[in-house]
């Protein structure tokens, strides 16, 4: 069984993932991330059998666990938390621990093996996008669950172990400190001002520009104004929205859209770079009107060091005003 482990000066949780367990000697130089052909890769289609049994998947009326499939959502072979058992909170001496109780899922976002978000048309996008609103208004349902965090690793200097393209979600018994921190901010600022802190950035973005990527009707992507790393990049919802679930169905074209235009945009500038992007949302079952749903896209273009986890201070030679100007003017 997973744990989840409580710092006590910082107050941030780690999970200790006993199904994941490294030798020491694992933790050396990362190995090219697998390069499998389509009769090996278990994401690929016609090879269901290699992964566990589908949770859901958009289908052509074909049976489940089959082929005929657009976008399959699976549980992750090797979770970092596990959906059975109780959390049984408990103390170990001065420290807080719980049973790691949570959920790990994929998100396999096409059956070709190789088809990144760039490379994907605007349907096939808002199909992953569907999927992860589906998921997590299901896990809404499990009272055990405070916050749902989907997250996509591209790359092996981002993670990804896999090069079939896809995606996870991980749904925690506990908020996340990083998203903990976004709530505290923003609910002083509401707090001072009566405002939401991400509509007035909206606001005051679209009338400076220079850190414009895109808009349409309901979304606009910007470079944020101190990115912790070269060509970070936003996706908001032009109106308050505080969880991603509430994405309206006529919304979901747009939002697809742009997300794949600013892929294409990246693979332009960037040349096709490693990235991570995550989707911050409110916790499970809250709507507070200090917080707005974004996704964060962070190329991985720089390697955090000594100076940035010593101090929590993140160094970027790339001012944002700069890298929304090279975005905005790709030709895609």
């Amino acid at each position: 069984m997973p744990e989840l482990r409580k710092d006590p000066v910082i107050g941030r949780w780690v999970i200790i993932a006993t199904e994941r367990r490294k030798r020491p000697t694992d933790f050396g130089v990362k190995a090219e991330a697998c390069v499998l052909d389509t009769t090996t890769c278990p994401f690929c289609e016609g090879n269901e059998a290699k992964t566990p049994p589908e949770i859901i998947a958009f289908r052509n009326g074909s049976p489940p666990n089959s082929p005929g499939w657009e976008v399959r959502v699976i549980p992750n072979k090797f979770p970092a938390l596990a959906i059975e058992g109780d959390l049984s909170r408990r103390g170990d001496g001065m420290f807080d621990m719980m049973n790691g109780v949570g959920a790990h899922e994929v998100i396999v976002e096409t059956p070709k093996h190789s088809c990144n978000f760039d490379e994907m048309t605007e349907r096939q996008v808002e199909q992953v996008l569907w999927a992860y609103r589906d998921r997590i208004i299901d896990l809404k349902k499990d009272p055990r669950l405070q916050y749902i965090l989907i997250f996509k690793n591209k790359g092996r200097d981002a993670g990804a172990s896999l090069e079939h393209t896809h995606s996870q979600l991980i749904a925690l018994p506990i908020v996340p400190k990083r998203v903990s921190e976004e709530l505290k901010g923003s609910r002083e600022y509401f707090n001072f001002k009566e405002r939401c802190v991400f509509c007035d950035i909206i606001r005051q973005e679209i009338q400076d520009g220079s850190r414009v990527v895109a808009e349409n009707q309901d979304f606009i992507v910007l470079s944020p104004y101190a990115p912790k790393s070269p060509y970070e990049t936003w996706i908001l919802p032009k109106q308050h929205q505080s969880s991603f679930e509430m994405v309206r169905p006529d919304q979901m074209p747009q939002l697809a859209q742009t997300l794949h235009r600013l892929m294409l945009k990246m693979a332009v500038v960037l040349g096709n770079p490693p990235y991570n992007y995550m989707i911050h949302t409110a916790p499970l079952h809250q709507d507070p009107p200090h917080y707005h749903w974004h996704i964060e896209i962070m190329p991985k273009l720089t390697q955090v060091a000594g100076f940035e986890w010593g101090s929590g201070f993140y160094i970027n030679p790339a001012p944002p005003e700069d890298a929304a100007q090279e975005l905005r003017a790709a030709n895609v």
